[in-house]
């Protein structure tokens, strides 16, 4: 299998790219997450890869982190979700957002995605819960929808470093009704006296 390419890349063509290697030039699919960072061509590249053999071809499949790849592999086991759709989905959402769809069980928001309809929805849903890398312990751990201003709060902590039990603890201490900047000034005042 192939896990990694490196190399320089020499076109861009949404979703495609085509990457020298030593010579060879491979070609592969990118969700457009990946796509809008890449750098220009002729500039050093790294993908992580996914190879898909089927009978009739080999399709390289290509992403910018290793997060963006374990998604894809999740979402390439659930019945009715080949790799184009799953290119699609990830494409439309990162991986963050994502998690927080799952999270939060929110369907209208994959069937806003082209080729997504309720059923498939539903079943990305249920398959997906507890499986997505980075996906939010503290959100995970409940059944019940998530508010939204408690996942960007959450959003918020995480990418200022917290950890995801230290965040999902903070967010739990929340008093309801707060809007998003109060939030997560509180959340902060609980987590420096911890």
């Amino acid at each position: 299998m192939i896990g990694k390419i490196s190399g320089t890349l020499l076109e861009k063509h949404p979703p495609l790219v085509l990457v020298d290697v030593g010579g060879v030039g491979y070609e592969i699919d990118v969700p457009m997450s990946t796509f809008y960072n890449l750098p220009a061509t002729g500039e050093k590249i790294a993908l992580h890869t996914q190879l898909i053999v089927r009978e009739d071809a080999h399709q390289l499949y290509g992403f910018a982190t290793h997060d963006e790849r374990a998604a894809f592999r999740q979402l390439i086991k659930i019945s009715g979700v080949g790799p184009k759709l799953a290119l699609t989905i990830l494409s439309g959402l990162s991986v963050a957002e994502l998690s927080h769809v799952v999270a939060a069980q929110e369907v209208g928001r994959l069937t806003k995605i082209p080729g997504i309809g309720k059923k498939t929805a539903e079943r990305l849903l249920l398959e997906l819960r507890d499986k997505l890398p980075g996906a939010p312990a503290a959100l995970l751990a409940g059944a019940e929808p998530v508010p939204a201003v408690r996942s960007d709060v959450l959003d918020a902590l995480l990418a200022l470093g917290y950890n995801e039990r230290e965040a999902g603890w903070a967010v739990k201490q929340l008093p309801p009704n707060l809007d998003v900047s109060d939030s997560i000034r509180q959340a902060l005042k609980f987590l420096s006296k911890a």
